[in-house]
């Protein structure tokens, strides 16, 4: 796990640690120090910690006058022991929400598994933003994962979503692609 880094095309665009608006504003990254982990795996240190134990997150582009967020995460999305989504909500949505994003985009293709709580977090979450006529779409979940995330019925408040190409776009592409087929489904 230690060699997966986030995605990192798009860091001439955006950079969350040089943004003001960013919850990782000042941020200060080492390249070879690895320091943090996934139970007994040392990830990258690109990666960012917002309070999970299991899970870290990567904002790889922010664009506040469309409202759209895209996110990276790696490791075990746990909210039955660490309470991840109350964690990811508090701590980094609301903060963005609070800045107009309620458009998100996660990329979960190493979101390695998923164990199940409460589904209160992502109601509030999906309440919030459908307001602003948001959504928030989970790309590329492996199937494993999927299945624990559908079994408690969490894809009625996070759209998934599968397109493995999606570092060929660039961000307003891949946006536009992923709000058009949003907006196809409810047509």
């Amino acid at each position: 796990m230690h060699d997966i880094e986030p995605f990192y095309n798009w860091r001439h665009i955006y950079v969350a640690e040089e943004d003001p608006k960013s919850p990782f504003f000042g941020r200060k990254y080492s390249e070879f120090e690895f320091s943090q982990t996934v139970y007994n795996y040392y990830i990258h240190p690109q990666w960012d910690e917002f309070g999970s134990r299991t899970l870290y997150l990567k904002i790889i582009y922010v664009d506040y006058e469309l409202h759209f967020a895209i996110i990276e995460l790696i490791g075990e999305w746990n909210d039955a022991i660490e309470n991840d989504i109350m964690e990811l909500k508090r701590e980094v949505m609301d903060l963005l929400y609070k800045q107009g994003i309620y458009k998100y985009i996660l990329v979960t293709e190493n979101v390695l598994n998923f164990h199940s709580s409460d589904k209160e977090y992502y109601q509030e979450w999906y309440d919030e933003v459908s307001e602003e006529n948001g959504w928030i779409v989970s790309l590329n979940m492996p199937e494993s994962t999927q299945q624990d995330f559908k079994k408690k019925k969490l894809h009625y408040f996070i759209e998934l979503m599968a397109l493995p190409e999606w570092r060929v776009y660039k961000p307003y592409h891949l946006f536009r692609k992923i709000d058009d087929e949003l907006m196809k489904r409810l047509e």
